[in-house]
């Protein structure tokens, strides 16, 4: 048996390593059965589940218009920055399709900021799901489902194993980590405030200048602590079978990026990582997993009254 299931992590721009992880795995041979996904690792791991090859998830990566994928639209809530790049792309990758419209099972996460609860958002339309596991707090505009006032998942859990576990509880979770073991915490790339609306470099320079810039800076930097020390504490807990950690500190969440650098990185580390995924499906580790108890790791959206 070859069947495996993913956990993948949030980390922006950076969740394009995703792409590279899922295209060693499958190219070696083993088969994804079940994706669980927090923020960015929601938004690759919803399109694959839907159907897409690694090679065209890429594409899009590779299409992309990074100088406009934050812009705000006229309609969006209080945020820093915009989503209306990103909601074009789903629109145009993921359309209205439902979860009852993917390949395999896909679910992702979100948190509610009035009662502070995380959800498992697997129902109705995917794109709406997908906007709420990525609005990150501040930076993004909170997203409204059945009423309740959902942001990014990562606040509670930032690489979703429980997750990817309660969803294919016979098999062995890879969890795909973009933050680096704690040793590496010093030396991950401060967050740059990216343009909502495309400007010439110098222009570009100056406002990265200003207080409000850097409070920006300090304010993500800040998230980014909590989140790296949210993952390590969750993964001790959560316990995956293999974790994978492509290289990426050295960008930040919101960095313009080329892609194929990021793709690259995923695939380095997944090959790095066959023999411990390989090792996962040992028939000790499959009798491990048969009395370990897969729980609910959230309420369900269907609770939300979507």
């Amino acid at each position: 048996m070859t069947d495996i299931a993913l956990a993948l992590g949030g980390g922006g721009i950076k969740g394009i390593a995703h792409i590279g992880v899922i295209r060693v795995l499958e190219q070696a041979g083993f088969t994804i059965k079940a994706v669980a996904g927090t923020s960015a690792g929601g938004l690759i791991g919803s399109i694959y589940a839907y159907g897409k090859t690694p090679d065209e998830i890429e594409d899009i990566a590779l299409n992309l218009n990074q100088s406009r994928l934050f812009s705000r639209a006229k309609d969006e809530g209080p945020s820093i920055l915009g989503l209306s790049g990103i909601i074009d792309a789903l629109s145009q990758h993921l359309g209205d399709a439902t979860f009852n419209d993917l390949k395999i099972p896909f679910a992702c996460t979100a948190v509610d900021t009035k009662t502070m609860q995380e959800y498992i958002l697997n129902h109705g339309r995917v794109a709406t799901s997908v906007l709420a596991t990525i609005a990150v707090p501040g930076v993004f505009s909170p997203q409204f489902i059945g009423g309740t006032e959902l942001v990014d998942g990562g606040v509670l859990d930032p690489v979703p194993v429980a997750l990817a576990r309660w969803l294919a509880p016979t098999l062995p979770v890879i969890a795909v980590c973009l933050s680096p073991t704690p040793e590496g915490w010093a030396h991950i790339a401060d967050p740059v405030m990216p343009a909502a609306i495309p400007l010439a470099q110098p222009i570009i320079n100056q406002i990265t200048k200003t207080r409000v810039a850097r409070a920006f800076q300090i304010f993500v930097r800040s998230m980014d602590i909590t989140s790296h020390m949210l993952a390590e504490l969750r993964l001790q807990t959560d316990k995956p079978d293999v974790i994978i950690r492509p290289n990426v500190s050295r960008f930040g969440i919101l960095d313009t990026v080329e892609p194929k650098i990021l793709v690259q990185e995923g695939e380095l580390a997944a090959q790095d990582a066959l023999s411990q995924v390989q090792k996962s499906l040992g028939w000790t580790n499959q009798l491990a997993r048969h009395f370990r108890k897969a729980h609910q790791p959230g309420r369900l959206m269907d609770e939300l009254g979507a």
